[in-house]
């Protein structure tokens, strides 16, 4: 498996004939300084873990170059087509749902937060519930995307149900888990060969850098990817 990362949540996963962004913020993004075309070349597959501009702002422009498929919730599905998204090109679903998306399924789960998308005059439109992705692959590790979220005691079940081998981790406090607790999440609930934290250092507003993060994964014998922004590594 290949993996990319674009600053905040946003990735781009290959493994087999799959070539997949998750929540592409690759418009507006801080801490991504090149253009949205490249990570977009080739794409298969476009995931959406909720309907916040940080996780969705340049999926339209990825979708229209693409013509990936679009996999999400409902509303958000529908939300897209309205913005002129093709109805052939999305695949829906909601929590506790699994879709086939053709060389591998995305399962939804559950994820403590909340998602909507602001529009002019202060509008927010509601985007359905936030969610977390699980991939399955039929040649390679397992993969758990946890969107944006707060530790939760059903991570159990998701380890039980799904048992991921790779984590994406949200560390950044302030709207989602910090460092010291993700850790927590990630040594009492799963048994992760690797886990890559995300959604920190975008903004001022939110944790800098990982080390708390770091420092709670000390011992575990869990590793820590931490690849640089716009930097492929193989897991």
């Amino acid at each position: 498996m290949k993996l990319t990362w674009y600053g905040h949540s946003a990735f781009r996963i290959e493994t087999g004939v799959a070539k997949i962004l998750i929540d592409p913020y690759l418009i507006g993004n801080p801490s991504w300084t090149g253009d949205w075309e490249g990570p977009a070349e080739g794409i298969t597959h476009v995931l959406l873990t909720h309907g916040h501009s940080d996780h969705i702002s340049g999926a339209l422009e990825v979708l229209g170059k693409s013509g990936a498929q679009l996999v999400a919730n409902f509303e958000i599905c529908m939300y897209l087509v309205g913005k002129g998204v093709s109805d052939k090109k999305i695949n829906p679903g909601n929590i506790g749902g699994t879709v086939d998306c053709g060389g591998f399924t995305t399962t939804f789960v559950q994820a403590l937060h909340s998602s909507s998308f602001g529009e002019e005059g202060g509008k927010n439109v509601y985007l359905g519930n936030p969610g977390g992705l699980v991939l399955h692959f039929p040649e390679d590790k397992t993969l758990y995307h946890m969107g944006d979220t707060d530790i939760f005691s059903d991570m159990v079940l998701i380890n039980e149900l799904h048992e991921p081998k790779i984590g994406i981790v949200p560390i950044g406090d302030r709207f989602t888990m910090g460092g010291a607790v993700a850790a927590l999440a990630c040594r009492r609930f799963f048994k992760f060969d690797t886990v890559i934290p995300c959604h920190f250092g975008t903004f001022p507003m939110i944790d800098p850098t990982p080390e708390k993060f770091e420092a709670g994964m000390e011992g575990s014998g869990v590793k820590v990817a931490l690849p640089k922004i716009g930097e492929t590594i193989t897991i």
